[in-house]
């Protein structure tokens, strides 16, 4: 019984972080991360 719900529980948490993930208004978000790690420039510091 416990275990039932636990997995319908994470199925459920699966499903909505897979929705998050691939929303089209994060699309951007996502973009400039995966950027991150190849830009160069120098940041400035204050």
């Amino acid at each position: 019984m416990i275990s039932g719900i636990v997995t319908t529980i994470l199925l459920i948490l699966f499903v909505a972080g897979s929705v998050w993930v691939f929303s089209p208004k994060r699309k951007a978000a996502f973009d400039d991360a995966a950027r991150l790690a190849l830009d160069d420039t120098p940041e400035k510091s204050q």
